[in-house]
């Protein structure tokens, strides 16, 4: 009997021990690949009008995106309200689980909701985790619902070295992303939705009696960048996209792993220096950003993840000359977010105060309907299809804004079925915004439209989109 329970007591040592080398081996691996992940930097900088790849280093390197994430949660919102799921004004409640998100945050009460807008602009200047759990939720009925979504509309967009697991970016060993995919993802924001993307250039907000400034500390100190987002977790290292213009030339750039913020703003400054000589001044009319092939990543996907991908664009939107600019009396407030109308139900209203919380109202989950068989590539890049009326154009989105507003009251028998919308250009490093009206069907209607607002003494003029 000694002898029996000598045996096994032996047998069960070396048992033991063979599992604790195998689950320190793992450790280790598991440990490497994670260091591998925040340990070392990466960086990329890709022509914006051509695709080209003007430098690299470790661009296809796994790393934590950290806020980086945010610019998915952003194109997905963006893309909820250019197919007019949500609006500008529909209230964002806020769970119990976005309200406890770490800072940096917004600091809602749980039970309360803010504006779409003003969610945000709280993620493109202050970064609050607990605006993108909230918009997650909203649009996916779930965070871990909506991270599926987010991983699913990256490899639409060729994306296929990142995996979403939150709306934020907050640690999550799961989640990663590569430098190529973050400049993928920076190009599609602004070649997809040019009337939203003038919210990344925003240097502050007022959120109430609360001027909120941004973290991106190039805005302003290299001309012509105007975005996009900066990251950061001990795991990540420092991250920053940035999209900078010349007038004639466009870089994205991304620069991830950084040991501390200002020498990542030095690199990045480095980058855009050195690189944007070397861009193409010429670009073509298909999009740089825009699905692949069906590589076995994407066959994949087909099988494992939601159908929440709405078809890519296929093409640019038209870039001309503008003739018509807002005057300065127009202008409206910058982001002073004056008492708009938040959409409850299609036949009520209430008026509140964007920046202010309000009890959060019941809002059904953003479901993404089936895709059409056939999509019009421009009506894909979020803008109105077919013939548009050019009413003018500004340096400032808010003067823009404000023109379409005026003109609507103006005119509001001739533009009863006509969408207002903003699109961003850029014209000797500067951008400016149009201020359109969309969703005319024909040549013929635009410029009849285009003639009523004449007679009214209101310049326009007729585009094809």
């Amino acid at each position: 009997m000694r002898q029996a329970w000598s045996g096994f007591v032996s047998k069960s040592s070396i048992s033991l021990k063979a599992i604790m080398i195998v689950a320190l081996a793992m450790a280790v691996v598991v440990g490497d690949a994670a260091s591998s992940m925040a340990a070392k930097s990466a960086a990329i900088v890709v022509d914006a009008k051509t695709g080209k790849v003007l430098y690299s280093s470790d661009a296809n390197g796994r790393r934590y995106p950290a806020s980086l994430t945010k610019m998915m949660t952003l194109y997905l919102t963006f893309e909820a309200l250019a197919k007019g799921r949500i609006s500008k004004n529909t209230p964002v409640p806020f769970s119990a689980r976005a309200a406890a998100e770490p800072p940096t945050k917004l600091g809602v009460k749980a039970g309360r909701a803010v504006s779409v807008e003003t969610a945000i602009l709280s993620m493109v200047t202050k970064s609050a985790n607990d605006s993108a759990t909230a918009l997650g939720e909203l649009l996916g009925g779930s965070e871990s619902d909506f991270a599926r979504m987010m991983t699913a509309k990256a490899r639409a967009l060729g994306m296929n070295g990142t995996v979403f697991r939150n709306a934020n970016g907050l640690p999550d060993p799961g989640q990663f992303t590569t430098a190529h995919d973050m400049a993928m993802l920076g190009i599609a924001l602004r070649e997809h939705f040019p009337q939203y993307y003038g919210y990344f250039s925003q240097r502050s907000f007022l959120y109430g009696r609360q001027r909120i400034n941004g973290h991106n500390r190039l805005l302003g100190r290299i001309k012509g960048v105007d975005g996009i987002k900066t990251g950061y977790t001990r795991a990540s290292g420092f991250n920053l996209v940035s999209s900078v213009s010349d007038g004639n030339r466009r870089l994205v750039a991304v620069v991830m792993g950084g040991s501390s913020g200002r020498s990542r703003d030095n690199q990045m400054a480095g980058l855009i220096n050195a690189y944007m000589p070397r861009a193409s001044t010429r670009g073509g009319g298909a999009l740089v950003a825009k699905a692949g092939g069906d590589s076995p990543i994407r066959a994949l996907t087909k099988v494992f993840l939601p159908k929440h991908d709405a078809p890519t664009p296929d093409e640019k939107p038209a870039v001309e000359e503008d003739a018509t600019v807002a005057s300065a009396d127009e202008t409206a407030p910058v982001v002073e977010e004056t008492a708009p109308v938040v959409q409850i139900k299609k036949v009520k209203t209430v008026a509140v105060a964007a920046a202010t919380e309000v009890p959060a109202p019941q809002v059904a989950a953003y479901a993404e309907p089936a895709p059409a068989p056939a999509v019009d590539p421009v009506n894909t890049a979020s803008v109105p299809s077919g013939w548009a009326i050019q009413v003018a154009s500004s340096p400032k989105q808010s003067e823009a804004q404000a023109f379409l507003d005026k003109t609507s009251k103006q005119a509001p028998k001739v533009l009863a079925d006509a969408a207002g919308f903003t699109v961003a250009f850029d014209k000797d490093g500067v951008t400016y915004y149009r201020a359109r009206f969309g969703g005319f069907g024909s040549k013929n209607a635009a410029w009849n439209a285009c003639s009523a607002l004449k007679k009214k003494k209101i310049a326009c003029y007729a585009v094809q989109q």
